[in-house]
This record gives structure tokens, C-alpha cells and sequence, in this order.
């Protein structure tokens, strides 16, 4: 199993970015939903559905603050338990000597058409000597 590091595991990742979206959304819709109440209260022109409503988004937030508030908690939890556990060391590999390699010799295709052109030594008894023979005279 291939051993990654925490902060580019894509699940921990997520996490923590979630945790810190729901801690700003909750926070975000928490203190807005509280400052509506509170001001509409003071000034004595607060409904029933400031009031009300209110405190429903408030719990909302609340709730949704404190989720955030449990991942990176759990973040951490696993950022130190991942510290905790020991690491494999690495492997020492002895240094490779390119000296002591012999380079073999590279086949070209031009190498292979040249080749190509030497032909076989050709009996003189064969019909294909006379002809081979006449056009070289």
C-alpha cells in the first residue's frame, strides 16, 4: 500500500474545507439572523415573524457552526493520529555505477538498408551466374 501524505489525501482535504465553509456559513447566518432581531426588538418595530423566524435561522446557524466546528476538530484528531503512527525509513540502494555498464551497439534502419544491398555468393552452375556474370562484364 502506498503511503501519502495527509495533506494530499483529497478526503482530508475536503474536510478541512468543509469544516471551514460550515464555520463561516453558520457564523455568517447566525450573527446576521441576531443583529435583525436585536435591532428590530430595540427599535419596538419587531414582528412575529422576526422574532420567531429568528430564532429558528439562529438555531440553524448555530448548528450548522457547530458541524464545522466538529470537522476540523476531527481534522486534527487524524492529523495527530497520523504523526503518531512510526513511518517506514526508506530503503538505502547502493549508488549505480554507469561506468561499469558496456554500451551495446545501436541498430540504425539506414544501418540495416545498407546490409541489404550485399547479395550472396552466386554458383556458377546456376542460370542466375551467366546473368550475373554478363552484366558485370
Amino acid at each position: 500500500m502506498k503511503k501519502t501524505s495527509l495533506f494530499r489525501s483529497v478526503p482530508y482535504l475536503l474536510l478541512v474545507l468543509l469544516s471551514l465553509a460550515g464555520i463561516g456559513v453558520g457564523g455568517w447566518l447566525s450573527t446576521r439572523q441576531i443583529g435583525a432581531m436585536t435591532s428590530a426588538l430595540l427599535d419596538g418595530t419587531a414582528t412575529g415573524v422576526e422574532v420567531y423566524a429568528g430564532q429558528s435561522w439562529v438555531m440553524l446557524g448555530a448548528v450548522v457552526l457547530g458541524a464545522g466546528v466538529i470537522g476540523l476538530l476531527l481534522a486534527l484528531a487524524l492529523a495527530a493520529a497520523k504523526a503518531l503512527i512510526p513511518q517506514p525509513k526508506p530503503e538505502t540502494v547502493e549508488p549505480i555505477d554507469w561506468t561499469a555498464q558496456q554500451e551495446s551497439p545501436v541498430v540504425d534502419a539506414t544501418d540495416l538498408e545498407e546490409t541489404s544491398d550485399v547479395t550472396a555468393p552466386v554458383e556458377e552452375d546456376s542460370p542466375t551466374a551467366s546473368v550475373g556474370a554478363a552484366s558485370a562484364r
